[in-house]
């Protein structure tokens, strides 16, 4: 026996179903204006541009930081490469290279690289050589990588310069050993933008020469 829906039962029907088609109707509006909305956002906001790689470092410097990466010379033969925020400023294919220290001076404000050269400390003369690292100006950026030897003409004061720029291992550099430093002039803080490679007759990847070493990071600037 069928049973039958009483008028006023189908009423109810079609209101519930016009009342929930009405309200999905109202929800979809309000999702596709949201959708509309988020869209003409997207077009007004600029695209999130992030900076690029420098120095062949794995992360970005933050805008407070400049990107070094500095790499020492093998032996006496290929030299070594000091790059900062992005450009290389010293190496062997530059052909501006030379034996003893490679010296990279920068403002630490601005970023201008001042000046940049080798010191000869195989035969250079150690009272030019002095003369040089004493007009770093306190604040300046030096960035340092050996080549070839770089104790022959090396003296202790010259090396308490260094260690007042924020170095901790140049008084242990000796004969042949590989050094890569990067610090600031006249501010005695310890640099973490150090290394050192002893010349080792059991260590030695060259015959008489230390492995070539490297340091790289995102140097801070002054402000």
């Amino acid at each position: 026996m069928r049973h039958r829906i009483a008028p006023y039962t189908a009423v109810l029907v079609v209101l519930v179903v016009t009342w929930a088609i009405s309200h999905d109707s109202i929800r979809i509006k309000e999702t596709a204006r949201d959708l509309m909305g988020m869209k003409s956002l997207q077009q007004v906001l600029p695209p999130t541009i992030l900076p690029s790689l420098k120095c062949d470092l794995s992360r970005r410097c933050l805008h407070d930081h400049f990107a070094i990466h500095i790499r020492s010379g093998a032996a006496n033969v290929v030299g070594p490469k000091i790059c900062f925020d992005g450009k290389i400023i010293m190496s062997h294919l530059l052909n501006n290279v030379g034996p003893g220290l490679n010296i990279v001076i920068v403002n630490s404000e601005t970023g201008a690289v001042d000046r940049s050269g080798y010191l000869n400390m195989k035969d250079g003369v150690s009272e030019d050589i002095l003369a040089y690292l004493k007009e770093i100006k306190p604040g300046e950026i030096v960035i340092v990588a050996s080549f070839d030897d770089m104790t022959t003409k090396m003296t202790s004061e010259m090396r308490d310069i260094f260690v007042g720029m924020g170095s901790t291992l140049i008084h242990s550099v000796s004969y042949r050993d590989n050094w890569v430093f990067a610090g600031t002039g006249g501010i005695g803080k310890r640099s973490t933008f150090e290394k050192r490679a002893a010349n080792n007759e059991t260590t030695n990847i060259y015959e008489g020469w230390p492995k070539v070493i490297e340091v790289g990071g995102c140097f801070p600037r002054s402000t």
